[in-house]
């Protein structure tokens, strides 16, 4: 206990933030120094999966997938809701300090006025750097939040930001912005990404089945007007789907002005199958002259219903004409889940880029559990054989059949 009482005060709050804020607030029966440490923490985290409620077994935590499938049923027929904000409460309540990090995450429905009145507390001081909502329905997000121009990083799950492009202030101090499942209108959302100065890393995962409330756009929009919002963005995570969302002009060939900060890309659910596929690949590369690292998770296309063999043809022949492409600083590219009917077209990529990279030090493919053993080997024969532009590349070829 004496080698407790000795600690610095930086210390004892960094042990505090990495322990969940019910343990962290047991520590004030250690001692009488102790009582009072967690309530000056800078950091809450509000994680419904961690968080225990006490009570009888009536008033414990109902299954997952009760909740999602009927959650205000659910709400109105036990206490457990009750206690656990009342709990989040009452160590706001409690919490003395400034808070720089705040998280939020539970199941949720768009009536849970709850959510509201918490984010709105913890917000109050005008301290917090660092905030992460991560919810279950989209949750329209108060208005206040929005004006937040203290802010570092902004985590989005499942939230909606309505139509208010005109509620934003300038985020100049925001350089990482993460937004997953958002409802909004695309003017709101290039509004809220133009509004980031300093963004150095930007996540935007739009899901097929969500997309944009098309009935708040009045007008269309395209790749162009999107990826010219983030001009010094050094790390960009999102979506192949984003291409049916911006589409007014196609997929253009190049940026006006290129994305020079822009050293890292990952694309998810990608796919060579669409129209659209290679051609925004070629505008991402095109438009990256500093790029280091490609990354792809690969789209199954279970549902395409285009002959491979012709998209696959269509593929090799619009790569034999981007004899200006040249990848100077990519380092490293990593496929993950390739899968039969992309297989064929990403290899072709996947050659394409060796012959174009001169820096290149690694190539890693992940095959998708659903293949056979042999695909395996027939991706190493492929690469293995083809040229590439650097003396020395490290091809890693993973089966996780």
């Amino acid at each position: 206990m004496d080698m407790f009482k000795k600690l610095p005060h930086t210390i004892i709050e960094n042990i505090l933030c990495l322990v969940p804020i019910q343990e962290a607030a047991r520590t004030s029966i250690l001692s009488k120094e102790w009582r009072y440490h967690w309530t000056k923490i800078p950091k809450l985290v509000f994680d419904e999966e961690t968080f225990q409620v006490l009570g009888d077994v009536s008033d414990q935590r109902p299954r997952k997938e009760e909740r999602v499938s009927n959650i205000q049923n659910q709400r109105e027929g036990t206490s457990y809701w009750c206690k656990l904000f009342y709990a989040f409460y009452q160590i706001l309540l409690k919490h003395e300090g400034p808070i720089h990090e705040f998280t939020l995450n539970v199941l949720s429905d768009e009536t849970c006025d709850e959510i509201y009145h918490i984010i709105n507390y913890a917000l109050r001081n005008y301290s917090v750097k660092k905030l992460t909502i991560d919810l279950t329905w989209a949750y329209l997000l108060p208005l206040s939040m929005l004006s937040f121009h203290q802010l570092t990083d902004l985590h989005l799950d499942n939230c909606d930001l309505g139509y208010r492009p005109m509620t934003f202030n300038v985020f100049d101090s925001l350089t990482n912005l993460y937004l997953r499942d958002v409802d909004t209108s695309k003017k709101t959302l290039l509004h809220l990404i133009s509004s980031c100065p300093l963004l150095k890393s930007l996540t935007l995962m739009i899901d097929d089945s969500q997309g944009f409330d098309e009935s708040l756009d009045f007008e269309e929009y395209s790749l162009t007007n999107l990826f010219e919002c983030f001009p010094m963005v050094e790390n960009l995570s999102t979506c192949f789907s984003i291409t049916k969302y911006f589409d007014k002009d196609g997929v253009p060939q190049v940026l006006p002005t290129s994305l020079i900060y822009l050293k890292y890309v990952y694309i998810d659910e990608m796919s060579f199958m669409y129209e659209y596929g290679l051609p925004f690949l070629l505008f991402l590369i095109r438009s990256s002259p500093n790029m280091e690292k490609l990354k792809l998770r690969v789209n199954a296309d279970r549902y395409c219903h285009k002959d491979p063999i012709l998209q696959s043809q269509k593929c090799s022949s619009t790569l034999k004409g981007c004899s200006d492409i040249l990848l100077e600083h990519l380092k490293v590219i990593e496929i993950s889940d390739l899968w039969n009917k992309n297989t064929k077209p990403t290899l072709d990529f996947v050659k394409f880029i060796m012959s174009k990279s001169p820096a290149l030090k690694k190539v890693r493919i992940s095959l998708h559990k659903g293949g056979h053993r042999d695909d395996g080997l027939q991706v190493s024969e492929v690469l293995l054989s083809s040229q590439s532009a650097s003396p020395m590349v490290d091809i890693i070829v993973e089966n996780d059949v």
